[in-house]
């Protein structure tokens, strides 16, 4: 086995605690990857056509603590290595693609909240890049002898040219004025207007002279318009990665839900035609949100032909190539690499400090396999969580023989709550009705029937 690296005090309590607490580590994956290699590789290719001015889209399927989020904040780390700015969120019922309640304008502004760059990888960076966009147009100036305002409005021209771009454009032109007055209030209202803070019309003409602001219906058109920005500032395009679309599948309303569909299919429809540039799309669902023909995203039929499976990847043939990627279950050799880094962890990169031999990482294996089966590594949160508290037992109590702990782990069958259905909020403008719930059956075909409306 190759020699594992030395890990900081600092960066090994952060993953250990986040691994404890069965959330992923927003930093230091790298320690504790095992497998995906194929996966990887495909989503490698895809930054490398958003780097190249294309565009791309992936749903990453897995069950249920399978991996999926981890999986999603690996490709993001990669892509701030690779100069991409990118932006993340988890969609809740508060925050979604389509809807005529705030919600789109939500995840936007949760989206740019949590704008990374590689200098600024925990969020907060569209100052930055507004910033950065900035100085490089001056550089550009002084370069040719030019006004920084000629070349400002010439390298906005493009963007002005798209849906929604010429206010986009003035605003950006707006945060230079600011920048070259030393007036700091218009560029806090520039900046407030990209991150979708204006909630009327009336305040964003009065502060920066234009008459849109970003809204619930023109989310995905501003984020087209940010791809270019960003790359105008320097950068190689925008990664935007949504997580928990599992509340999409959720949503009671099938109307509000098919209204969210459409909106995957238009973004997708953009990403397979190479309309978005320097754009990217990896979306983070599980099988039940894809392939439920009642309400996942094979009920949309436009969506289902799009994303259906390659008939010819059958018998163990293997496609990466299409828009949906499945995480592969670990194997029991990669699943015994991952004990070993998670060992190797605890030990803060020192083998001088590791607390169980390797045959304690085989019986941790195989107790686990007796009380649940091959799921402790198709689904390894559970058991990556018991382990990292058994480690932690070991390094407080040294006389502890991890002979006796391994036995009295507890490892359960993983739960998935993704499948209980959210209440409907009753939405104005998508078939909001006053409704009295009934039970739902497993054996009802159509979902509506499983709330019954007056």
């Amino acid at each position: 086995m190759s020699e594992l690296p030395r890990i900081r005090p600092k960066d090994r309590d952060a993953i250990l605690q986040s691994l404890r607490a069965g959330v992923v580590p927003r930093a230091g994956q790298q320690h504790i990857q095992v497998g995906r290699v194929e996966e990887v590789k495909a989503l490698l290719a895809d930054l490398e056509r958003i780097v190249d001015g294309g565009s791309a889209m992936r749903f990453v399927i897995g069950e249920y603590g399978s991996g999926k989020t981890f999986f999603l904040y690996l490709v993001r780390s990669i892509a701030l290595s690779k100069r991409l700015v990118t932006v993340h969120a988890d969609l809740t019922p508060d925050r979604r693609l389509q809807g005529s309640g705030g919600q789109p304008r939500a995840l936007y502004a949760e989206l740019m909240r949590n704008m990374a760059t590689r200098s600024k990888p925990d969020g907060g960076a569209l100052s930055s890049v507004v910033e950065r966009f900035v100085s490089s147009a001056l550089s550009e100036a002084r370069a040719a002898g030019s006004a920084p305002e000629v070349v400002i409005q010439r390298r906005l021209t493009d963007i002005s040219e798209m849906v929604g771009g010429y206010d986009f454009a003035q605003v950006a032109a707006a945060y230079w004025r600011g920048h070259d007055t030393g007036n700091d209030i218009l560029k806090s209202d520039a900046i407030r207007w990209l991150r979708g803070e204006f909630s009327t019309k009336t305040d964003a003409r009065r502060a920066l002279g234009v008459r849109t602001i970003i809204d619930d219906a023109n989310v995905y058109d501003h984020l087209k318009l940010l791809a270019r920005f960003v790359r105008l500032a320097g950068f190689e395009g925008l990664f935007v990665c949504l997580d928990e679309l599992v509340n999409l599948y959720k949503l009671a309303n099938t109307q509000a839900r098919n209204a969210n569909y459409e909106q995957i299919l238009r973004v997708l429809n953009d990403s397979l035609q190479g309309v978005a540039v320097g754009l990217g799309f990896l979306l983070g669902g599980t099988p039940e949100f894809l392939t439920d023909t009642r309400k996942g995203l094979y009920s949309y039929p436009a969506l289902q032909s799009r994303l259906a499976d390659n008939t010819f990847a059958v018998g163990g043939l293997v496609d990466y190539s299409g828009p949906v990627l499945r995480l592969a279950n670990l194997t029991r050799e990669e699943f015994f690499v991952l004990l070993d880094k998670l060992r190797h962890l605890q030990a803060g990169g020192d083998p001088q400090g590791y607390l169980v031999p390797d045959e304690a990482l085989t019986a941790f294996m195989d107790h686990c396999a007796r009380r649940v089966g091959d799921a402790y590594f198709r689904t390894p949160r559970e058991t990556i969580r018991e382990f990292v508290g058994l480690l932690a037992v070991l390094e407080q109590n040294p006389q502890a023989s991890w002979q006796e702990l391994v036995g009295g782990v507890e490892i359960g069958h993983e739960v998935n709550p993704d499948l209980v259905p959210l209440p409907d909020e009753g939405e104005s403008g998508e078939g909001a009705q006053s409704a009295v719930s009934v039970p739902a059956r497993s054996d009802i075909a159509n979902d509506e029937l499983t709330t019954f409306r007056l």
